[in-house]
């Protein structure tokens, strides 16, 4: 895992693959856990035997799913240490590129690709690539923004 430990280490870094996760299967499990917390119960994602004649041929992750992986991936990647609080500012663009279909398994390749200096720390832009193992396109490509306030 890659630490920035200071501001300084943190915009050094700008422009800089931080690296890539561990690969993490997507199993039923994980998706019906998914869906009775969202409620979105399609049948693309918990109907195995419907799902099966699909367009897919198998379920698949709700897109929302793999998006809300990326805490726990991005953070066998890197972390900003010291004395910053981390908030979650928002999404530039994400792009659900490839459906994940049960079983898959998935890992996080993480960019850096701006830091700014704020009134109370940085803004930094930050793009996953959720990679989907033996898939030639991503599963999802998100841009994401974090603000890292001085206490």
């Amino acid at each position: 895992m890659r630490m920035l430990n200071n501001s300084l280490e943190i915009a050094a870094a700008a422009g800089e693959e931080l690296g890539v996760s561990e690969w993490v299967a997507v199993t039923q499990d994980r998706i019906d856990m998914f869906a009775d917390a969202t409620g979105d119960r399609q049948w693309i994602h918990v109907d195995p035997e419907r799902a099966a004649t699909g367009p897919f041929g198998a379920t698949v992750a709700h897109g929302y799913l793999t998006l809300s992986m990326l805490p726990f991936l991005g953070a066998q990647v890197f972390a900003f240490a010291g004395d910053v609080a981390r908030v979650n500012y928002g999404l530039n663009k994400v792009r659900f590129v490839t459906p994940v279909t049960v079983g898959s398994k998935v890992r996080d390749r993480v960019e850096l690709l701006t830091v700014e200096d704020i009134d109370k720390g940085q803004r930094a832009t930050l793009q996953h690539t959720v990679e989907i193992k033996g898939g030639d396109k991503p599963a999802c490509v998100a841009e994401v923004v974090t603000l890292l306030m001085a206490s």
